[in-house]
């Protein structure tokens, strides 16, 4: 139990630093497109939709992964 909260922890981490990372990047090289625009321009901003569920199945994957590796694992540790 503890590898498997060491890997889930682990895991969230460097998703949230990918997530972090990846957003920033796309962030600086977002350039706007003003020729589809007419008239003024409207002060309201949009932040787009988030996704939780996003990470929740990320964690089922990651659990399954993790399940797999540690029986794969397991039989060739036992066959040698």
């Amino acid at each position: 139990m503890k590898k498997y909260l060491v890997f889930i922890i682990s895991f969230v981490l460097l998703y949230l630093v990918f997530q972090i990372f990846s957003g920033v990047i796309i962030n600086a090289l977002y350039t706007p497109d003003f020729s589809t625009k007419e008239g003024t321009f409207s002060q309201e901003v949009s932040f787009g939709k988030t996704h939780s569920m996003l990470l929740l199945i990320t964690l089922v994957i990651a659990t399954f992964s993790y399940i797999f590796s540690q029986r794969l694992f397991k039989t060739n540790k036992n066959s040698n």
